[in-house]
């Protein structure tokens, strides 16, 4: 156990100390030591008094004015404006210069600002009113005629971003029995305006990879496009599943085949079969997109 230190020996009861009639500025502890009142005897003018600058006898700071109103102490001239105003003009001229040569290497290599989602160009892709007339699948349709019961049905939408068009059509086998093939084919083409679709198409195509679909890539149609396939069901009853999709620039299109069947009551076209219409089908209408 350690002994205590002694109290600090009770100061001398000053002018302004406790006891006395006179004010007490900055008490114990707080501000400067405490100068003469001004004008009282002895009293010394004291640059950044009443608590502000320095502490009496430092220096001011370079470059820092001492209190509104009062000299800064000798020996530290105040420091001049004009440097100040001449480097905030010549900051100002240097990004004026840096702004002008951007924009000229914009304008002469528009590459330079672009990304992967900047969107693309699409040439001469327009709407149509009417994209099954547009669209039409010949192809699939020397193998199958437009239903009696189920008129074709398209939309063709235009906004500032993406203008859309597609087409419904419900088929049926020419020859066969509609009781025991159902076959529905969706057509659909954008026209992205504000994004570029590849990587949505990218991820789109993996998608269809990770649930078993089977996917294959195609040469000279677009920029980009692949042919996904899927049988499903049971040893009687299938469901036939077949698509293809285009991007050429910021154009995306697709055409996809859904078919129901019992086996031995219908027979829909293999998959090569599927594929080589499909591709006729999608090539025609990108054709006549440009038109």
């Amino acid at each position: 156990m350690t002994t205590p230190p002694p109290p600090p020996p009770s100061p001398t009861p000053g002018p302004n100390g406790p006891g006395s009639n006179g004010p007490v500025s900055n008490g114990p502890g707080y501000g400067f030591p405490q100068q003469p009142p001004a004008g009282g005897p002895g009293a010394q003018p004291v640059p950044g008094a009443s608590g502000f600058g320095p502490p009496p006898g430092l220096p001011a700071s370079p470059g820092i004015p001492t209190s509104p109103g009062l000299p800064g102490l000798s020996g530290t001239p105040p420091r001049s404006g004009g440097n100040l105003r001449r480097n905030a003009v010549w900051a100002f001229v240097g990004a004026v210069l840096a702004s002008a040569g951007w924009t000229a290497a914009v304008m002469a290599v528009p590459g330079m600002v672009s990304t992967d989602s900047s969107p693309r160009s699409l040439g001469s892709y327009h709407l149509s009113d009417d994209f099954c007339a547009t669209a039409k699948p010949t192809k699939l349709l020397q193998t199958y005629a437009v239903s009696d019961t189920s008129a074709p049905t398209h939309h063709t939408d235009r906004h500032p971003a993406l203008d859309s068009m597609n087409c419904s059509m419900s088929l049926k086998r020419i020859g066969g029995n509609s009781d025991s093939e159902y076959v529905s084919v969706y057509l659909r083409a954008d026209l992205h305006k504000a994004v570029n679709p590849a990587p949505e198409l990218e991820a789109n195509k993996e998608l269809y990879r990770a649930r078993g679909y089977q996917v294959t890539d195609i040469s000279g149609v677009g920029e980009e496009a692949y042919f996904l396939y899927k049988d499903d069901g049971s040893d009687k009853y299938h469901s036939l599943y077949a698509e293809l999709d285009i991007r050429d620039g910021g154009m995306t299109y697709y055409i996809n085949y859904t078919a129901s069947y019992t086996e031995g009551k219908g027979k829909p076209p293999s998959k090569d079969e599927l594929r080589s219409a499909l591709q006729s089908d999608g090539q025609d209408a990108i054709r006549a997109m440009r038109k």
